[in-house]
């Protein structure tokens, strides 16, 4: 059964949840509130964390900060009442894997949550140690590290694979939805926004080396080009 993390502070939503996830087999941790929900993921091995944004004591953006700081890796999703820009964005540089506003079909986060786990998974059991020379950078598949001469950068997970789907693609003009299938699971419109800030990130990340770029080719995709 797999480990989940949910952090709510609606007793009634967060009971009839808990419940509906636990009958589609997963096993559910329920914090009714940022600070226990941090308290108790410090103790347990979870594979994913559903995170109420607006809770008590510390909400789910700095609860989230606080979690990828000591387990970079680890999947979340969002949970919120809020459909506001402002708010999906934030959650997007945050690195979640989805941002669901509430009301919504129990059945659609089921769905959105064994799709995650599904890539989650797969890239864990695929996972090998490779170093990958991009211009004047070598990345290594599996620390995670970006390093430049003698500047280190560890990157997310979700970073390190768009970077290797691209750079698999090299100097080649990849269609938006190839990208976001492959390394999101969809190319819906949230999952295209986040691209759009993962990419971002890349760019900041290969400053150093003006040979690097990441173009964007209006309407039609991305383009990686590099001399290696």
């Amino acid at each position: 059964m797999k480990q989940i993390l949910l952090a709510e502070d609606d007793l009634d939503f967060g009971s009839i949840l808990q419940q509906y996830l636990q009958l589609h087999s997963f096993q559910v941790t329920w914090a009714k509130n940022g600070v226990e929900a941090f308290e108790i993921f410090q103790k347990n091995n979870f594979e994913i964390c559903v995170l109420d944004v607006m809770m008590p004591k510390l909400d789910g953006f700095s609860l989230a900060e606080k979690i990828i700081a000591l387990q970079p890796e680890i999947p979340f999703v969002f949970l919120t009442a809020r459909n506001q820009k402002e708010d999906k964005i934030k959650g997007l540089k945050l690195g979640a894997d989805d941002y669901i506003v509430k009301p919504f079909e129990a059945d659609e986060l089921i769905l959105r949550l064994q799709n995650i786990l599904k890539r989650s998974q797969k890239t864990t059991i695929k996972q090998q140690q490779i170093i990958i020379e991009i211009g004047s950078y070598n990345f290594d598949t599996k620390t995670l590290l970006l390093t430049h001469k003698k500047k280190t950068q560890r990157v997310t997970e979700k970073e390190s694979l768009l970077l290797q789907f691209l750079y698999k693609h090299k100097n080649q003009l990849v269609k938006r939805e190839e990208i976001l299938k492959e390394v999101w699971g969809n190319d819906d419109f949230f999952s295209g926004r986040s691209m759009d800030v993962f990419i971002s990130r890349l760019r900041k990340y290969f400053t150093e080396d003006p040979s690097i770029k990441i173009e964007s080719i209006r309407g039609v995709g991305l383009e990686f080009k590099t001399i290696r």
